[in-house]
Formats: C-alpha cells, structure tokens, sequence
C-alpha cells in the first residue's frame, strides 16, 4: 500500500529553475471554468516532444511577460502522447478575474512553459496493489496525472481517493471521478470543509485519521509508515 498526500493549504514551497531545464512557447488550445475559482487550460504541444513523469509540475506564464509561476501537470503522460497536449488546472481569483500573468490566456496565447520539474510522483516500480491518493483543492491536479498513468500501465492497480473541498461546486473533475467511482475503477470519498448551509451529503471536514483508515486496505496499522508515504506540501501565493 502506498499514499499519496498534496494538499494546498498550509505549506508555500518555491520551485527553482535550473540550467538545462527545458523551455516550450506553446499555444492555449482550450481555457475553461473548471469552478468558480479555477480554470482548466489546456496547451497543444505542436508536435514538440515534451517528456515527463506523472505528478511533475511546470512553470508557466504569458510568452511575452515576466511573471512564472508552478503549476502541476493535470494530465497524464500517457494522455499527452495520444492528444498531443497537456493540461493545468489554474487557480483564480476570488473576483472571478483569473491569475494577473494569464488572464489574456485564451485559445491561440502564447505560453512560456518552463520543465517538466519536480520528484513527488509514483515510483518507478510500482510494487504495491493499493494506491490511496489525498488531496484538497487544485492538488488534485497531480493526483489526477498520476492516477490515469497508474491506470494506462498497470491493470491490476486498485486506487482510492480522498478529495476535499470548501464547496461542492468547487471540486474540480467531480464528473469524471464520480463516473470513475461509478464504473468501480476508483474508490472516492469526497468532503467539503465549508459551507455548513449547503444540502451537501457527502463528507464534511478535512481528511482525518477516521476518513482516512476507513481507506486503508492493505496496511494494518496507523500512521502509515514514512516509507510507504509520498507527501507534498503546497499553498497558493497569498491574494
């Protein structure tokens, strides 16, 4: 049994660009809302070859402008070599507006696309049956990278996800991961940690040890051991 931990609420950590990572200038296919404060983007790769492992992130910004700013990759390296894309689930403003350095991100724009980067990511060899993946807000957005790739190689793999939210409408993917849990290739647990008004059904509050051994399949013990854990720390820059 592995876990795989990202949550974007209480750590900030800064990506550093090094000599010899790669740099893409690649056209936005598709801008959509994925929630009220988060849209999806997706890049057309052109024909450029862009390798990376699931679970890595890039840095990304306006072809023309300075600002860069990490984003984890939301598709699968599987998926990126069948469509020839890839895509990012980005964080925007509470006034609706999106980031200030990708608000003219619209299909035909320009990005400066800096990576792949980043080691949080499934191992190379995937020993274990059982994954459980635990994230809250835009840290699905690895998960989700990695889950599909574990599921292109591997199908045997038995995942579980714990996802949190403030609101329902705020879960990015809730249509396909619902239809995932539908089709009883994942198990999904879904809770929110606001909105008491709502007529949500669902889970209420953060992941906790109770949530997260009603999860727990193969390991007998809580905490799950640091060796079998796999855990990223995230936050989004202050508004």
């Amino acid at each position: 049994f592995v876990a795989f931990v990202l949550d974007l609420f209480f750590t900030q950590v800064t990506l550093g660009v090094v000599g010899g990572v790669p740099r893409f200038v690649l056209p936005v296919r598709e801008s959509i809302k994925a929630t009220p404060r988060t849209r999806l983007i997706t890049l057309d790769l052109a024909g450029q070859p862009f390798s990376f492992a699931a679970g890595q992130a890039v840095y990304a910004g306006l072809a023309e402008g300075t600002v860069r700013r990490p984003y984890s990759i939301a598709s699968s390296p599987s998926y990126a070599r069948t469509t020839g894309t890839l895509e990012l689930l980005v964080q925007i403003d509470d006034h609706e507006g999106p980031d200030p350095h990708l608000e003219r991100a619209v299909p035909g724009t320009l990005l400066r696309i800096d990576g792949p980067m980043g080691a949080f990511g499934l191992p190379e060899e995937l020993a274990e049956r059982h994954l459980l993946f635990i994230a809250g807000g835009t840290g699905i957005a690895p998960l989700r990278s990695m889950m599909w790739e574990a599921r292109a190689t591997r199908a045997d793999i038995d995942i579980s996800l714990i996802c949190s939210a403030r609101s329902p409408e705020e879960f990015a993917y809730r249509d396909q991961l619902a239809a995932l849990a539908t089709d009883g290739r994942i198990e999904l647990r879904l809770t929110i940690t606001r909105d008491p008004g709502t007529d949500w059904t669902g889970g209420r509050g953060r992941a906790d040890e109770a949530l997260i051994r009603s999860m727990l399949k193969s390991v007998k013990r809580f905490p799950v051991p640091s060796n079998r854990l796999s855990s990223q720390l995230l936050s989004q820059r202050a508004r």
